[in-house]
């Protein structure tokens, strides 16, 4: 067997994390909180839900279906050629998806974090036996809030054409982040009360493990995740023949080095890789996952911004602009305005009213016209206003109702 070294894990960053090609794909990943409107306060069970999956059959479009810890429904689209695209193949795969839980009483919610129910884990795979245990072991119950009940909209457009238009795109998005979670915060209200942030989703994110959760620093970009990766902590290390072994408290850098309990196996990489959490992850495309679970009519809304902002080259060029105004910058600072004050700030709604402009007018030239409409409306609604969605929320709890 060939065991890993420093220099194997270089070699897989920048030849498959960062695999560079023509740009222009756009994907998304779309989490849905599952509820049933009978039974507010309790979980749906996972062995109903996924039945009734399995019964609708293959979504037509060829979304994967796949489920997270507590429960929530993913549907991931192919990576296609444009946000129009993306947009196509997820609504026909929702609809499908959709139609037979309503007419099982059930209905997909567009959250960023369950305003009710306690976090209860259903999936007892391995994977997340031993997440959980690790999340605990860190001190806090935010990791099993994080994987139970949050939900987001996670946006994939390609890497870029050659190196430096990799970095661009990596500083850009990384830029833009900020923006993102302010724009379409939606998640103010955790148990029933207000939680003080319109993206608390975020907060629960930042109170588990930093060293994978936190943004990748904005250096080289392939030689910025091989370190974030050496530094990380292994969350556990997999055995065929027992139980894992949960939080060994190492960072897989140190695992290289002592090779102790077991030498890591390029596995082990793919493996720990995928335990990473930052706000973007590098995957051979750029995942961003910073954005909060939306409801319909918006949820296409992020997936048109972000392809535009970033593929369209006068969008990108007026976002870069815009960020650059931002009197507190993009640093930590920004990301917590971001999440606990939203289009509150007024630095924030002035990036974003120029962000959606842009990209309102870049969707006619990439062939997305069909979605100017909904991103117009969205503009509207709440970007004009310095809302966002948290705010219909927290109105509605105002009234009593969550």
């Amino acid at each position: 067997m060939v065991y890993l070294a420093k220099s194997d894990v270089r070699d897989y960053v920048h030849g498959i994390c960062f695999k560079t090609g023509p740009p222009g794909r756009v994907g998304a990943e779309a989490e849905w909180l599952v509820t049933d409107p009978n039974r507010p306060d309790r979980s749906v069970p996972l062995t109903l839900l996924s039945d009734l999956v399995e019964e609708a059959g293959p979504p037509p479009s060829g979304s994967a279906v796949t489920y997270e810890p507590g429960g929530q429904l993913e549907l991931s689209s192919p990576p296609l050629p444009g946000p129009a695209s993306a947009h196509s193949a997820l609504t026909t795969d929702l609809a499908h998806i959709g139609k037979h839980l309503h007419d099982a009483g059930l209905r997909l919610d567009g959250l960023g974090l369950d305003p009710r129910r306690p976090p209860v884990r259903q999936l007892t795979l391995p994977r997340y036996t031993a997440m959980e245990r690790f999340f605990t072991e860190g001190g806090g119950a935010a990791g099993r809030t994080m994987m139970c009940s949050t939900a987001s909209l996670q946006v994939c457009v390609d890497i870029g054409a050659d190196p430096a238009d990799t970095e661009r795109r990596w500083r850009l998005v990384h830029a833009l982040g900020p923006l993102l979670v302010a724009a379409f915060a939606n998640s103010p209200v955790w148990r029933g009360r207000d939680t003080g942030w319109r993206c608390a989703r975020w907060a629960v994110w930042a109170g588990i493990d930093a060293s994978r959760t936190r943004p990748v620093p904005l250096d080289d970009p392939a030689e910025a995740w091989t370190r974030y990766a050496l530094d990380a902590r292994v969350m556990a290390i997999r055995r065929d023949d027992g139980p894992w072994l949960c939080s060994p408290g190492i960072t897989f850098g140190q695992w290289l080095e002592t090779r102790l309990p077991r030498p890591p196996t390029h596995d082990d990489l793919v493996y720990h890789l995928s335990t990473l959490f930052p706000p973007v992850r590098p995957r051979g495309h750029l995942e961003l996952r910073m954005i909060d679970a939306v409801p319909e009519p918006w949820w296409p809304v992020p997936i048109a911004v972000v392809a535009a902002l970033v593929d369209d080259p006068a969008a990108a060029d007026a976002a870069t602009a815009a960020i650059d105004r931002l009197p507190h910058g993009t640093g930590p600072a920004a990301w917590l305005t971001a999440a606990r004050d939203s289009l509150t700030d007024p630095g924030l709604a002035a990036c974003a009213r120029a962000c959606f402009a842009a990209a309102s007018e870049a969707l006619a030239r990439m062939g997305a016209a069909r979605l100017v409409p909904i991103v117009d409306a969205y503009r509207e609604r709440y970007v004009e206003r310095g809302r966002c969605p948290a705010d219909d929320m927290l109105a509605h709890a105002g009234q009593g109702a969550v």
